[in-house]
């Protein structure tokens, strides 16, 4: 396979928009930059940015590895990936409009309606609900891949409840403080006003009527393993982090419990899963949740970010659509495409699949994290024989596509810099006026040699993201 390597080209020779990072790096002893990552580790630690692993022994979590090599893209590249991702969010918004109210695409036949009523993240009790700016998704996590010839490529769209801003802006900070030299000399643009853009995005869908509006962001707890995120998003943003006991309905209104009182809540940034955020209406056995918040949303007093059913446009079963409905809703091309993809609920596709499991991606399609797939070409005989058995038995439940030739970037390892294969995750925020996000993202890299999972699940790491604000750096 052929690897697109961010920092060098075909020959060996350094790309432009690296060429000063480059310089300073053959220039810099490597006692500083060893001290620098030791001071770096020690730092993560202290914040106490790290993350718990679901499976492993409770309470145990670890530190997302961080790299110093950044990851560097230039000003022009950056504005073809920005309009292709707001173009794909904008149409991912409509759609869920559009499934939730007419449903003009389903009879249109572009989508089968199965796919979409019968899917386990459709939510029929939003049917008719008028959501503020018809906004569901108001933070998305868009996944994007560089394949060998250096072509962008949507790996996969996460709606529900996207994580990892926390260590794009932290990283960002490390980077500012372990090398300010850096900086100084390259134009590198800002990211650190991400909590004030989403903070006036959630502002900005509060219910009608509500001038000055009190949002919250509502977290499973400290054993969730983005809980440093969520109290590290509601620090930034100045506004409280609540769990779902510090909140009750009464009269369909939401209340946060404060010493002074109840207080009204109007905006709810929730970092629970639809399952467990209304035990009267999804799961009873949920104590993570708010009896009655389902009634308030639907009656229009309460706002929540993201809106619940927003998780059926970001199933792997309905992501090969995503082109199309950039076509139907908006009359355009798209212009970041997607990664080929088999449908095993499609027979013929199904028996393309089983005949070249040793060359193809196999993922579940309610699968994230990186569990429940199979990287065919990194698979035993035995493994890939497994996954043809779930194959067969539940063809519905998997998607498959070829192993794509992920980018590579240098890295700092065990035994010094070496080329590791990376993803890119910027965070896209839509309010109904308008959609932005801040130039960069989180770059998250496979730090075992010839991975291509990139997780921080599955023993991923992460690298400060630049967008170069003037290309002559």
């Amino acid at each position: 396979m052929n690897f697109y390597n961010e920092m060098y080209d075909a020959n060996g020779g350094v790309r432009a928009h690296y060429q000063g990072y480059d310089a300073w790096l053959k220039s810099t002893p490597s006692e500083r930059i060893e001290r620098k990552r030791a001071e770096a580790d020690l730092a993560f630690h202290r914040v106490g940015i790290t993350f718990a692993v679901y499976g492993e022994e409770a309470g145990k979590e670890r530190l997302i590895p961080f790299d110093i090599v950044p990851r560097i893209i230039p000003a022009s590249e950056w504005k073809a990936l920005e309009r292709g991702m707001r173009q794909r969010v904008k149409a991912l918004n409509l759609f869920l409009w559009d499934i939730y109210h007419d449903q003009e695409i389903l009879k249109a036949g572009i989508i089968p309606a199965e796919q979409v009523l019968n899917n386990a993240q459709y939510r029929p009790v939003m049917q008719g609900v008028d959501v503020p700016g018809g906004i569901y998704a108001h933070i998305a996590g868009v996944d994007v891949v560089r394949a060998g010839a250096g072509e962008f490529y949507v790996l996969e769209d996460n709606l529900r409840v996207p994580s990892g801003v926390s260590y794009m802006l932290e990283d960002r900070k490390m980077m500012m403080r372990l090398f300010p030299e850096l900086f100084a000399k390259h134009k590198v643009a800002p990211v650190q006003h991400y909590p004030d853009m989403l903070l006036e995005k959630l502002r900005a869908v509060a219910p009608q009527g509500v001038a000055d509006p009190t949002v919250v962001v509502l977290t499973p707890g400290a054993y969730n393993s983005a809980y440093f995120e969520h109290s590290f998003l509601a620090q930034q943003m100045g506004v409280e982090l609540v769990e779902g006991r510090d909140l009750f309905v009464k009269d369909n209104v939401v209340y946060m419990r404060t010493t002074q009182g109840p207080q009204r809540v109007d905006v709810i940034y929730r970092r629970i899963d639809d399952d467990f955020l209304d035990p009267l209406a999804f799961r009873p056995d949920s104590a993570l949740g708010v009896p009655g918040i389902l009634k308030a949303y639907q009656a229009g007093n309460v706002t929540l970010a993201n809106a619940i059913g927003t998780g059926v446009a970001d199933d792997k079963s309905i992501y090969p659509y995503v082109p199309e409905m950039i076509r139907f809703y908006l009359d355009e091309s798209p212009i970041l495409n997607n990664v080929p993809t088999y449908m095993c609920r499609k027979p013929e596709e199904l028996k393309y699949v089983l005949d070249h499991l040793p060359e193809l991606v196999v993922k579940e399609v309610h699968g994230a994290g990186g569990y429940g797939m199979l990287v065919g070409p990194a698979s035993t005989k035995e493994q890939i024989e497994r996954f043809r058995q779930l194959l067969i038995a539940k063809p519905d439940g998997y998607i498959a596509q070829p192993t794509l030739a992920l980018s590579n970037c240098p890295t700092f390892v065990e035994e010094g810099i070496a080329p590791r294969h990376l993803d890119l995750r910027p965070f896209v925020l839509s309010s109904g006026k308008c959609v932005n996000m801040v130039p960069g993202g989180l770059t998250r890299v496979a730090l075992t040699k010839g991975s291509l999972v990139v997780n921080s699940s599955q023993g991923g790491g992460t690298k400060d993201t630049w967008v170069l604000e003037d290309e002559s750096c």
